[in-house]
């Protein structure tokens, strides 16, 4: 596993660790580690010749016959490195995109993760090797048939567009479902944060469907799931489960699970759901900001929900309280595992009435 160490990223050690454990949900253990320090990437082999070089002999020493880059890379320097080294390599795009393909179940989260795939793959197919450029049998034509990787492209592009073609029907009859809900006068409240920071065991905890699945993982949810709650006072409303957030979250990932996080930009509120016990608990929530931004979700009404309370002590609940009483925003401390201080979130709601068309 290798890292970049950049002037102006203070966060590399954490990034690092939260690759380790990307990669141990693969089932994948980290033997070395490498990083380096430098001004800007290297366009070709990112982290220098010389320390491709080094990385080799590291890889060969621990045994280790697949090398991770935190940073993204391009196909170049995807190229580049696995010639270098003789090793397989990745990128942290890569491992996010293969944990979503191991833990997508429905027909709607494998095709997202499927479309991901093919976003991720199209702009590397420069970096697959020589094969990509061996050429096929030029039947009915006067020179050679087109190229491996014409063939590959070609059939990513169709095979993307098909996908994207059945999400956008998804999303237009979830639009159509959200309106209805609107004309209905039921407010949608969307749970988001980071992953595994117990947003669907919140959820469990507020509708009492034992069938929604919740797991100590990463990346558990890949699916939204729309719950309809009767709060202590009688009101009903409607509780959105969405896709978690990480650090560094691949582009095409955001963009291929549009319909997903749409239940998010969409919602009438945002309860940011944060595990209290999160050592880098305001980082964990910058990040969550910064997504929020990406998808045109930063402006929505929004309550943070410190979760996890029944791991932590009471100081430590009163610490991170005290953090965010800057925000200016309400801030409920609760186990939705245990079900201790659920009660307090249902006064957040009062006002809270849905958008008009």
């Amino acid at each position: 596993m290798t890292g970049l160490q950049l002037p102006d990223r203070d966060d590399l050690e954490l990034l690092l660790e939260e690759l380790r454990l990307l990669l141990a949900n693969l089932d994948i253990e980290v033997v070395a580690v490498s990083t380096q320090k430098k001004a800007r990437p290297d366009p070709a082999f990112l982290i220098g010749s010389g320390k491709a070089e080094a990385l080799k002999v590291l890889a060969e020493g621990s045994q280790a016959d697949l090398i991770v880059c935190n940073d993204m890379l391009t196909p170049i320097q995807l190229a580049n490195l696995r010639a270098k080294t003789e090793r397989e390599v990745w990128d942290r795009a890569l491992v996010i995109t293969k944990i979503f393909e191991k833990r997508a179940v429905t027909a709607e989260a494998k095709l997202q993760v499927e479309l991901a795939r093919c976003r991720y793959e199209l702009p590397h197919l420069r970096g697959l090797g020589r094969q990509m450029s061996n050429a096929g049998a030029g039947i009915g034509t006067r020179g050679p048939g087109e190229t491996e990787f014409e063939r590959h492209r070609r059939k990513l592009q169709v095979r993307a567009v098909d996908i994207s073609r059945k999400l956008e029907e998804i999303r237009r009859r979830r639009d159509s479902q959200r309106k209805q809900r609107r004309r209905n006068g039921v407010p949608t409240i969307a749970l988001v944060g980071y992953t595994n920071s117990g947003k669907t065991t919140l959820l469990k905890r507020l509708c009492g469907d034992e069938k929604l699945y919740a797991a100590d993982q990463l990346f558990a949810t890949l699916d939204t799931a729309v719950r309809s709650v009767r709060s202590p006072s009688g009101r009903v409303l409607l509780f959105a489960d969405t896709v978690g957030f990480i650090r560094e979250l691949p582009p095409q990932l955001i963009a291929a699970f549009r319909a997903t996080l749409e239940e998010a930009t969409q919602a009438d509120m945002l309860l940011i759901v944060l595990d209290i016990n999160d050592p880098d608990i305001l980082a964990t929530y910058d990040v969550i900001q910064m997504t929020l931004q990406e998808i045109g979700a930063a402006e929505l009404p929004r309550t943070i929900v410190l979760n996890k309370i029944d791991r932590a002590g009471s100081f430590r609940v009163a610490r991170v309280k005290e953090q965010f009483r800057g925000e200016n925003i309400p801030v409920c401390a609760l186990s939705a595992l245990t079900g201790v201080g659920v009660s307090d979130l249902w006064g957040v709601f009062d006002w809270l009435s849905p958008r008009r068309e």
